[in-house]
């Protein structure tokens, strides 16, 4: 029954002298016993009010009716242009008395007006009520009450429109902000969790934004306000009215309070910004509504002053108007639907980029894979980038392409690092080789493949990241030969410069462990002669009978290079004594030379591999997925302190450190890029048993 018929069946008791056949329930927040308090049936000086059912904000001022006055509309503008006009609205209000604001919420046709009509104006229709379907009260309205110093707003209800709905909360977070005391007017049989979610939020909001603002506004007040007290949340009100169950009561030893806020913490909602919460509720079984319970606990609150002090109107309208300037600007509408779809979808997200699979749910029984459309976002620990062929994508037919290095053997890290890697489509064959050309090899990205990035599902296998770690396999080539080298009695760096010449020799010259004695002057080399090669020639011969330089366009140098005295004499004729003098050189294989020897002369330069400090590479040429050095600092698997005793390993699959003991076993790891038996901790090892 609407709040319209509450008034009518209440003006036809009084007029017949029906008698009270509605049994109140008392409230439970505490007991109701006689407090002494005025009573504002009886001192509220609207007695012979006559009532003007159809009025509105235009209706005459000082016309000898109380009127409600449209303070703010539903877009939050403000209807009352000054302070003097504020005041001026409040009919009956005195200059000197301060006063209380009060504001009631709830869902529409719960009869939140009517509850503010007949607890503050003795049944008059300061606010309006309808009997209509459409709701009565839009926005937010004001109206005061003098005999107990209080102003009234009166809200918009929930559960309406949801057009502006956004709008309306917010609007509804400002007019609790600025009211001492806030009833929740509820009525149905049961408390629903609408309520609790809208004053957990509503309390969250008030601490975290508007205490703030209105400890601001406090301190820019001429007035003297105790700012501590000013900014202190409302007293929560909740008038819950029932007719076929009883209302709450004490359960189990809790009183009403404690089972409230029990049900906010199953929630996870608390209710701190409110400064107390207070409980009535009463059982309706015949209308009219008995207000007397709510009469008497306002009153109560009201009188005894206990959380905020008393104000002025000019404050409190100086207040919302600040509230309301700062909070504001455009809320985007959207009507949320019934059934989202994250209530449907698949709920496993990207492991990269945290996206939620589009797919429904048990999607994977259908064995259909994890998919999401959008863009995901590149991780290195992932490596999910991944390359797709031009030629086939822009065909129509889009291929994922892979890397292959030419030479897998982990030891063999010169011809590894140098001979580079191509890229293979299964369409078109080879598309790209790194090592094309010498210097001036173009990116893939730029020429044959587009870089797409994919989702990581968990479970998923990672992309292949044999492309992450070329540097660690030369480093390792590295550490390998130069342990190998230290273990023989030769100089590290000669040894070394002598076996990179000869992985890049052309094919006509002598090898450097077949040259014993210069080929012009017989004189015999030693561990600390230099042996050069003739370019003419290709044979073995000393600083001294080497001196001169030539072009030797015939064996592929077209630039002034070193020759021996016999290959000069003949003036670039290549002498008849020359082993194989008859053949031409590949420009391949000098072109090899021709980069070697930079290389060569580089590892020269710095004495001795062995002289660099290890440390100072490592983390450049680590691979993504390992944990750092400095990261590392005991064994992963028994907790061992890495030491000079202990010393740190990385398995190759998991990347984490690990000590010798527990990485004594080898196996390739393919979807990491070793394809040969590497070192992987015990906890790897044994996931394939």
């Amino acid at each position: 029954m609407d709040d319209n018929c509450y008034g009518r069946l209440d003006h036809l008791k009084n007029q017949h002298k029906l008698p009270a056949i509605m049994t109140p329930v008392s409230t439970i927040s505490s007991a109701h016993s006689d407090f002494g308090l005025p009573d504002v049936t009886l001192t509220s000086h609207f007695t012979s009010l006559k009532l003007t059912p159809d009025y509105n904000d235009s209706d005459e001022e000082g016309d000898g009716h109380c009127h409600s006055f449209l303070l703010l509309d539903e877009k939050e503008r403000l209807k009352v242009s000054s302070v003097e006009t504020f005041v001026k609205r409040l009919n009956g209000y005195k200059s000197t008395n301060p006063v209380k604001v009060i504001s009631i919420f709830g869902n529409t046709g719960d009869g939140k007006s009517y509850t503010l009509n007949q607890c503050f104006f003795r049944g008059a229709e300061v606010f309006r009520t309808s009997s209509e379907q459409k709701a009565c009260t839009v926005g937010i309205w004001a109206a005061f009450d003098p005999s107990l110093n209080v102003v009234c707003l009166d809200t918009e209800g929930f559960s309406g429109s949801t057009a502006h709905n956004k709008q309306r909360t917010r609007l509804l977070l400002k007019v609790l902000a600025v009211s001492d005391v806030v009833i929740y007017r509820v009525k149905g049989e049961r408390l629903q969790d609408d309520m609790f979610n809208f004053l957990g939020s509503a309390s969250k909001s008030y601490i975290k934004h508007f205490q703030k603002a209105l400890l601001t506004v406090c301190n820019r007040s001429i007035d003297p306000i105790k700012c501590a007290d000013s900014v202190k949340g409302p007293t929560l009100c909740i008038f819950h009215e029932t007719r076929n169950t009883e209302p709450l009561g004490r359960y189990n030893g809790k009183d009403v309070s404690e089972q409230i806020q029990d049900r906010f913490r199953e929630l996870q909602l608390d209710i701190d910004g409110f400064a107390s919460l207070r409980y009535v509720g009463i059982q309706t079984i015949i209308p009219p509504t008995d207000f007397s319970q709510i009469r008497e606990v306002l009153n109560e609150e009201i009188i005894k002053n206990c959380n905020r002090p008393q104000r002025s109107p000019h404050i409190v309208y100086l207040t919302l108007k600040a509230l309301n300037d700062k909070f504001t600007g455009v809320i985007k509408t959207s009507i949320e639907p019934l059934f989202p779809d994250q209530h449907l979808t698949c709920p496993i997200v990207c492991q990269s980029c945290e996206q939620r699979c589009s797919n429904s749910v048990g999607h994977l029984k259908d064995n259909i894979p994890h998919f999401n459309n959008s863009k995901c976002r590149y991780q290195s620990q992932f490596e999910n980038s991944v390359y797709i062929c031009k030629v086939c994508a822009d065909n129509g037919t889009p291929v994922v392409v892979t890397t292959k290095y030419t030479n897998d053997n982990q030891n063999s890290w010169f011809k590894y690092a140098l001979s580079g890697y191509t890229i293979d489509c299964p369409q078109c064959g080879v598309i790209y080789r790194s090592k094309q050309y010498w210097y001036g090899n173009n990116d893939p990205e730029k020429t044959v493949v587009y870089t797409e990035t994919k989702h990581i599902w968990p479970g998923m296998d990672l992309p292949s990241s044999s492309s992450m770690n070329p540097a660690r396999k030369v480093l390792d080539g590295v550490t390998y030969l130069s342990e190998t080298v230290a273990s023989v009695s030769y100089e590290p760096s000669r040894l070394l410069s002598s076996w990179v010449a000869d992985q890049f020799a052309p094919k006509y010259w002598k090898p450097n462990a077949e040259i014993k004695e210069c080929i012009v002057c017989k004189l015999q080399f030693s561990s600390t002669s230099i042996k050069h090669h003739c370019r003419a020639c290709g044979e073995g011969v000393c600083d001294e009978c080497s001196k001169r330089t030539l072009c030797v366009p015939e064996r592929g140098w077209n630039t002034p290079v070193r020759v021996c005295n016999f290959c000069y004499k003949r003036s670039g004729s290549i002498s008849s004594n020359c082993s194989d003098s008859s053949s031409r050189g590949d420009e391949n294989e000098v072109g090899a030379r021709k980069f070697s020897e930079a290389v060569v002369q580089t590892l020269s330069s710095v004495a001795s591999v062995l002289e660099y400090p290890k440390n100072l590479i490592k983390d450049t040429a680590r691979p993504s997925y390992w944990v750092p050095d400095s990261e590392a600092l005991e064994c992963y698997i028994c907790k061992s302190e890495f030491g000079s005793t202990l010393i740190l390993h990385h398995c190759r699959d998991c990347g984490h450190g690990v000590c010798s003991s527990c990485s004594n076993h080898r196996k390739p790891v393919p979807h990491r890029g070793w394809p040969n038996p590497v070192r992987v901790c015990d906890l790897c090892s044994n996931q394939d048993t």
